[in-house]
């Protein structure tokens, strides 16, 4: 899994989203496709299965950890998988002729090599070629395949290549699929600012212009709006009216089924004329939590019906960052740094000082602040680059919790500090000073006068000891500022489990058309996903490795299957 508190890696993201940011904006690729990659105006399977059911799968979030990844793309390799449902009823479900990834198909970022190692190659090993008729692959991009303008995901799902033995067809980054019995599936791509660009709207605005009154719509993108909406409590944001004015305007309120990713969990949403809207980012990256953002209704009177892992769990599982250190190691290296460097700052000889003097440490190391500017501008910059890391869904609590979680490194950093070079004079006693009212030298110790030696011996020492406690309690305090904030505030559910990368609760949805046209849902999750494989040498036509894991579970449908009934009060099938 990508470990996203690395320190390299927190600048290599950091710099991708700026550039991307930057550039996106003024050099959008989907104007100048729209002008050179010609797209008829839909791909037509509307013939396909007469009288049988018309399968199709879709998956969003992958192209993380190999074991997650290779999970999710085994199950759907598959040419059938049996699963049962939560009621103990078991389930059929034949592989999809049709193969549609939502959205942000590898992390961290967009590049050639990084599509190769993190979907490619387990997608291949999933399943290396099929038999005719071969399925279809489609993709719309979500941000992180927008990190590098789009370039790497043009080159892999819009050149009539084959992967993992699905035939990609698309020319641009959007498109729609007539389906069977009056339905449609329609994939936007909404680039780095929830936007759909002109060019797009009049390619759904033609593709509309086929549709029949009656007909149906399945409406794929990258991001749930509905509850990033919900969570926010302000008034719409771009991509939500983005969206409305597709349903609106555009498709005439025929879009019944909202799909998703972004979000890397399971969530459905209940309409009251009998739609859904789905958030399925299972694909392979890392867990994000289910009770934040929470929407348990949305604006439009949808209701939250079921979530995957339930809101219990995923708690549960935000405590772990209590623990960062253990899942995050390599971050202790910046809090290290930073401990160090306000030790450095304010540095003063208080190695004499017991808990007893605590007042007259304190005074020492005030004097030295205010006689060192550049340590106040530190300490001032470590409260404000806090204040700013704060998440906005704390409202106006923001700058307080910011301040207070800045504060708490600022005070364990003179903690750490004090009593590292306390323990280096006094119990060590390396090079102690005499100071007013402490004129007694531990036995043994060297005086600083005694060499040159002695006095970097203190340094280094000191500075090793307080960079260690930095390490260790840095990212405790970190862990606890993102364990309230998520479980106390539903602030900071993206920050809170980058940190753990849980490969587990994967999810993806395979869609049936039955023969009468009934469009039902069957959301396969997967919660314990395998750490050992075996190789079972059975060719390109199947799987490259099986599970040997014990402790890993079997697939299973994370909710009875769900029947998108928008004439009617949506149902789940008994």
């Amino acid at each position: 899994m990508v470990r996203w508190l690395h320190p390299s890696m927190l600048v290599r993201t950091g710099l991708d989203a700026l550039v991307a940011a930057v550039f996106g904006a003024r050099a959008d690729h989907r104007l100048i496709e729209s002008v050179v990659r010609p797209q008829p105006p839909y791909f037509d399977y509307s013939e396909e299965s007469p009288g049988e059911d018309f399968w199709l799968d879709y998956v969003a979030d992958t192209g993380d950890g190999w074991n997650s990844t290779y999970a999710v793309a085994r199950l759907m390799a598959l040419p059938s998988l049996e699963v049962k449902d939560p009621e103990g009823q078991s389930h059929a479900l034949e592989r999809g002729r049709i193969l549609v990834l939502g959205g942000d198909q590898v992390y961290p970022g967009a590049s050639r090599d990084t599509y190769e190692e993190r979907l490619v190659r387990p997608y291949e090993e999933a399943l290396g070629r099929t038999r005719e008729p071969s399925p279809d692959l489609f993709a719309i991009p979500g941000n992180h395949d927008w990190y590098d303008g789009l370039s790497a995901f043009m080159r892999l799902f819009c050149a009539n290549r084959w992967l993992a033995g699905r035939r990609t067809r698309q020319s641009r980054s959007y498109f729609a699929l007539k389906l069977p019995r009056g339905w449609w599936l329609i994939g936007t791509d909404v680039q780095l600012d929830s936007d759909i660009d002109v060019p797009q709207v009049e390619y759904f605005r033609q593709v509309a212009s086929h549709m029949r009154p009656e007909d149906r719509v399945i409406l794929c993108n990258a991001e749930p709006a509905w509850i990033l909406a919900a969570a926010s409590q302000r008034r719409r944001g771009y991509l939500e009216n983005n969206l409305e004015y597709l349903q609106e305007k555009v498709f005439g309120r025929r879009i019944s089924l909202f799909l998703a990713g972004d979000l890397h969990h399971y969530r459905r949403h209940a309409g009251p004329e009998g739609r859904h809207k789905i958030t399925a980012g299972g694909g392979g990256a890392f867990l994000h939590p289910t009770h934040a953002p929470a929407a348990p209704r949305l604006r439009d009177g949808y209701v939250l019906e079921k979530s995957f892992p339930d809101e219990k769990t995923s708690r549960k599982l935000a405590r772990h960052n209590l623990l960062l250190i253990r899942h995050s190691p390599l971050f202790g290296l910046m809090t290290g740094a930073l401990y160090l460097l306000l030790a450095l700052a304010t540095y003063t000889e208080i190695g004499t000082y017991g808990l007893t003097q605590f007042n007259d440490a304190l005074t020492t190391v005030a004097s030295s602040v205010v006689t060192r500017p550049w340590s106040l501008t530190l300490g001032l910059a470590t409260l404000g680059g806090l204040i700013g890391f704060a998440d906005k869904a704390l409202g106006r609590w923001r700058t307080l919790a910011g301040g207070l979680h800045g504060l708490a490194h600022i005070v364990a950093a003179f903690f750490v500090a004090w009593g590292s070079v306390y323990f280096t004079v006094s119990v060590l006693g390396i090079c102690p000073e005499i100071l007013p009212g402490n004129t007694t030298l531990v036995p043994g110790a060297t005086l600083c006068v005694a060499g040159w030696k002695h006095v970097w011996g203190k340094f280094f020492l000191g500075a090793l000891f307080t960079f260690v406690g930095g390490f260790l309690i840095g990212p405790f305090i970190m862990g606890l500022y993102l364990t309230v904030s998520v479980n106390g505030f539903g602030a900071h559910s993206n920050e809170a489990f980058i940190s753990l990368a849980i490969p587990d609760w994967k999810n993806f949805l395979r869609l049936r058309i039955d023969a009468e046209g009934q469009l039902t849902v069957f959301p396969v999750g997967l919660e314990r996903v395998p750490r050992q494989w075996k190789e079972t040498k059975a060719g390109p036509y199947a799987p490259a490795y099986d599970p040997d894991d014990p402790k890993a579970t079997e697939p299973a449908l994370i909710e009875p299957p769900v029947r998108v009934t928008p004439r009617s009060r949506g149902s789940v099938i008994p």
